[in-house]
């Protein structure tokens, strides 16, 4: 099984939602950081946080040269590996528009380690290399059955922050998402 380690575990990168909702029973988390890749809102939404006929976007790991992503690594105990796998693929394989990898991460405490990461497929219909200001336009007004675009995008950032991990970027496009909705800056 992709990201296994040499006891059975699986590990497991959480970027975005993963982050604060995870769904799947983990033995522990650490602080970590992926290199050559960068947390972005590429991928249309219309499952969760958007519809097809209004599509909202998501965080992807989109792969860019001397970029990097701070996040989480999960580790799942080799008992709960399988279930969790089966879990993360009809989660974040809804419509293929991620690739199923494993990257190296370095992982607060522990070292380098290979962990399951979802990729966006820059080929895939879904993927949208959007200006910041066409992103907070987007976001601002999408909502799913998973809930409005503008909660994804502020969870992200509140449980980034409380985990020492801010991101510049988000916390950019959170300031002007909540400037265009008329929000109370966080």
């Amino acid at each position: 099984m992709l990201g296994r380690d040499e006891t059975g575990a699986l590990w497991v990168f959480g970027y975005g939602s993963l982050i604060w909702n995870p769904g799947f029973v983990f033995a522990e988390r650490r602080a970590a950081r992926l290199a050559g890749f960068s947390r972005a809102f590429c991928l249309r939404s219309i499952r969760y946080r958007g519809t097809p006929a209004a599509p909202g976007l998501v965080l992807a790991l989109a792969e860019r040269a001397g970029a990097e992503c701070r996040g989480l690594a999960y580790r799942v105990a080799p008992d709960h590996a399988e279930a969790a796998h089966a879990y993360l693929r009809e989660r974040e394989m809804v419509t293929d528009s991620y690739l199923e990898t494993v990257q190296e991460l370095e992982v607060e405490g522990l070292g380098p380690i290979r962990a399951l990461a979802y990729v966006i497929d820059e080929t895939h219909p879904q993927f949208a290399d959007l200006s910041p200001r066409a992103q907070a336009e987007i976001i601002v007004a999408a909502s799913g059955p998973a809930g409005t675009n503008r909660d994804y995008l502020h969870n992200t950032v509140a449980h980034l922050r409380e985990l020492g991990l801010p991101d510049a970027e988000l916390e950019a496009l959170d300031l002007e998402v909540r400037a265009l909705a008329g929000e109370r800056q966080g």
